[in-house]
């Protein structure tokens, strides 16, 4: 966010590309240091929504230089508007608009859109990370950020949202089907509107069915990142899932103490079962493996 005081920020000549931005607002202005650029491949449009203007301008210069096409807005009217015309490949999102909220630009977007979006915030309460996920955000990165991860964030989830292997096989769970060429997911036999994220975990609990899998792995795998703390999101993920998969639900089982299990034998619920949302709220990444359960530490990848 904008913050009283903070001067320009000069753009460094290229080859340089910024390492790290520091927006906490304790001192008079931002902080950049800089690296040598490597070059990306990518064509890919990236649309930053951020109503302060230097971290606006070094997140174009930054996306820029590795071979994203940037565009931006600083408000939430142009950030939909902008976001219709260009159709990006990924939205990063400021929560702290100068007309609406962020929250409602995502609202909003989730209505017509399922293009990935990371938001980007000083805003670091849980609720705020719990809502933004649920809304149908793919990551959500806190201020001050290290563009450098930031980067390596956007990678992942553009890696994980792209197709998965087209030749991989249909998986099929009871009623569950789940086509990765397609990218569809169906639901006895009607289809089920998944984010991204939420494509790409389901496609990875099913490849690896009867197989407990930690949050750790999930983050690792789906995500592309492991960090300390973040093991939460996995959480949020996986009740969207089960809520989006109804009566079928109930084939995500939750591993007590380790994660959790797309489990080939569970018959559909008449009604969601809500023993598996208590026990997210138990599970504890140092506790024990549940008995009986083979927990997997190096298992089918979801591809990419």
């Amino acid at each position: 966010m904008g913050g009283a005081g903070r001067g320009q920020v000069a753009r460094p000549a290229p080859p340089l590309v910024i390492l790290a931005w520091d927006d906490s607002g304790n001192g008079d202005e931002g902080k950049a240091s800089f690296m040598p650029a490597r070059q990306h491949p990518s064509k890919q449009t990236i649309v930053v929504v951020e109503d302060d203007s230097s971290i606006r301008e070094l997140l174009e210069l930054y996306l820029a230089h590795e071979g994203y096409a940037a565009r931006s807005a600083g408000t939430a009217s142009e950030a939909l508007l902008v976001i219709a015309q260009s159709a990006p490949s990924l939205v990063v999102l400021d929560l702290m608009l100068p007309d609406e909220s962020g929250f409602e630009v995502l609202r909003r977007l989730r209505k017509g859109s399922q293009v990935p979006v990371i938001i980007l915030t000083a805003r670091d309460a849980e609720n705020d990370k719990i809502l933004g996920l649920e809304l149908g955000a793919d990551d959500y990165v806190v201020k001050p950020f290290s563009p450098g991860e930031l980067l390596a964030r956007i990678r992942a989830v553009l890696r994980r949202s792209g197709a998965l292997d087209p030749g991989s096989d249909t998986q099929v769970l009871g009623e569950v089907v789940l086509s990765p060429a397609e990218r569809t997911v169906k639901v006895d036999g009607v289809m089920v509107d998944l984010t991204p994220k939420e494509f790409d975990l389901l496609h990875y609990l099913l490849l690896n069915r009867g197989l407990a899998l930690t949050r750790e792995r999930l983050l690792e795998q789906v995500w592309g990142y492991n960090l300390y703390g973040d093991v939460r999101t996995v959480d949020v993920h996986i009740g969207q899932v089960r809520k989006k998969l109804g009566r079928w639900g109930k084939i995500i089982k939750t591993v007590w103490g380790v994660g959790y299990r797309a489990d080939p034998d569970e018959a559909p619920a008449e009604e969601p079962s809500l023993d598996n949302e208590r026990a997210d709220s138990e599970l504890s990444t140092d506790g024990q493996q549940a008995p009986g359960e083979f927990l997997v530490d190096d298992v089918s990848g979801a591809g990419g």
